[in-house]
């Protein structure tokens, strides 16, 4: 992309970082586990703050959480923070308040650290003829296998044409975010990210072909592989 930032509409980033990360067995919150001389959630912000279209992250910490404020990154003037919730809505939510008057919000997870700039770039460009925004998303390569109720054996398999790995950043005009966030929230939706939120008010976000090593760190073996992508991403 060879425009200024300035000839596009403008956008906000928002990083919910709020959770505790159980199925890393670690002693501290999955994003605040090191990669390198970094943080997985340092890398997760360094990636977006990279992008000339995003000039601020909002970053949604749990109400006890004292680790961001002793990261470097806690100082750049880009960073803001707010206190997030016991759900991942509840911290979006929470961020998209001191969005201002972007026009854009781009939600990314803060256990994601090996975002692709071409990624992002992609996911950006929709902001031009889109009015409803979209997700960065893999789609499905393995045979997909649905289990029965409540029993680790197969019921049958999932007919994997049409299915994609929903990934982040997600990226949605800021307002219709907040009004479909806000109506799923108060309907009792289950609202695992923000697309779903947009699906529950009947809309229909776009899916941008993404990288299959935006991988999230969720369990321990992630580490080395995450720690394998950025090395990677710096060549």
């Amino acid at each position: 992309m060879n425009h200024s930032a300035g000839t596009f509409p403008s956008v906000i980033a928002v990083l919910p970082a709020a959770g505790i990360g159980s199925r890393m067995q670690a002693d501290c919150p999955k994003q605040y586990l090191t990669i390198g001389k970094q943080t997985i959630l340092e890398h997760a912000i360094h990636a977006l703050l990279r992008h000339p279209r995003i000039p601020q992250v909002i970053v949604a910490i749990g109400p006890e959480d004292r680790q961001f404020c002793q990261l470097p990154i806690a100082q750049d003037p880009r960073v803001r923070v707010t206190v997030g919730g016991r759900q991942r809505a509840d911290s979006v939510m929470a961020g998209l308040q001191l969005a201002g008057e972007a026009d854009w919000v781009l939600v990314h997870d803060a256990a994601r650290p090996c975002l692709h700039a071409e990624d992002l770039d992609r996911l950006l460009a929709i902001t031009e003829h889109s009015n409803v925004g979209g997700i960065l998303a893999a789609m499905v390569r393995d045979t997909m296998k649905r289990a029965e109720p409540g029993h680790a054996a197969i019921s049958h398999t999932v007919e994997r044409q049409d299915l994609w790995h929903a990934l982040t950043p997600q990226l949605f005009p800021l307002q219709l975010l907040k009004l479909c966030l806000q109506r799923a929230l108060d309907d009792g939706a289950t609202v695992t990210d923000e697309a779903s939120a947009l699906e529950h008010c009947g809309y229909h976000p776009l899916l941008i072909a993404g990288r299959s090593d935006n991988i999230k760190v969720t369990r321990p073996e992630d580490l080395a592989l995450a720690a394998f992508y950025l090395t990677q991403l710096d060549d």
